[in-house]
C-alpha cells in the first residue's frame, strides 16, 4: 500500500497563478467595476433621491394647504373667507410668500407654529434653505381648482416623467408655465403635484 505524500507549505514545486494570470483577473474586475458604475450612475442616483425628497415635500405642503383650507374655509394665502384674491399665481415657496392682507403675513408662518401647526418649523427651514430645489405653488382660484406644487427636476427619470405629463392632456387648471413649448428638448419641464 502506497502512502500519500503531502507537500509542505513551503514547497515551491506546487504551481500557482502566474503574474500574467493575476493581471488579467484584475483587468477583468476593473472592467466589470466600470460597467457597474456606469449602469448605476451615482450622480443620477443622487439627483433622483433629491427629486424624490422634493416630491415628498411638495405632497406634504399640498396636504398642509388642504388641511388649512378645510379648517379655516379659505387658503393660507388669503387673509379671510371674504378675500377677493382666491388665486395664487406661480409663487415661490419662500419667506417672501405672503398673504394678501395688510400688513401681509408669511404663508409658511400661518401653516406652521405661528398658525395652525399643519407643518413643523424644521420642514419650513428645509424647504426655504438656499441650497434647496425651490418649490412653486399655483392655484388659478376658480371653484374646483387644484393647488399645484411644482419643482424643476434634476434627474433624467423625473425630467422624462415631467415631459410625458406635459405632452398629455392636462387639466384646465394646470399651471401653464410649467410646460413651455420646448421643455422636452431642454429638459426643463416642471414636475407638478398633484
Amino acid at each position: 500500500m502506497k502512502q500519500r505524500q503531502y507537500s509542505s507549505f513551503w514547497d515551491f514545486s506546487v504551481s500557482g497563478f502566474t503574474l500574467i494570470e493575476l493581471l488579467i483577473v484584475i483587468a477583468v474586475l476593473g472592467i466589470l467595476a466600470v460597467a457597474v458604475l456606469s449602469a448605476i450612475n451615482p450622480i443620477e442616483q443622487i439627483n433622483r433621491s433629491r427629486d424624490t425628497g422634493s416630491r415628498s415635500d411638495a405632497e406634504q405642503l399640498i396636504n398642509a394647504l388642504d388641511r388649512y383650507y378645510a379648517s379655516k374655509g379659505f387658503y393660507a394665502w388669503q387673509f379671510g373667507a371674504t378675500s377677493t384674491n382666491p388665486d395664487t399665481g406661480w409663487e415661490a415657496v419662500a419667506t417672501s410668500w405672503t398673504d394678501d392682507d395688510t400688513p401681509a403675513q408669511q404663508v409658511l408662518t400661518k401653516l406652521s407654529s405661528g398658525g395652525t401647526a399643519e407643518i413643523k418649523a424644521s420642514f419650513v427651514n428645509r424647504i426655504i434653505d438656499t441650497g434647496y430645489n425651490t418649490l412653486y405653488v399655483y392655484n388659478r382660484g376658480q371653484v374646483g381648482d387644484s393647488t399645484y406644487i411644482c419643482f424643476l427636476p434634476k434627474s433624467s427619470a423625473f425630467q422624462d416623467e415631467a415631459g410625458t405629463r406635459c405632452n398629455a392632456d392636462l387639466p384646465v387648471d394646470y399651471p401653464a408655465n410649467s410646460c413651455s413649448a420646448n421643455c422636452d428638448a431642454n429638459n426643463n419641464c416642471w414636475a407638478c403635484l398633484p
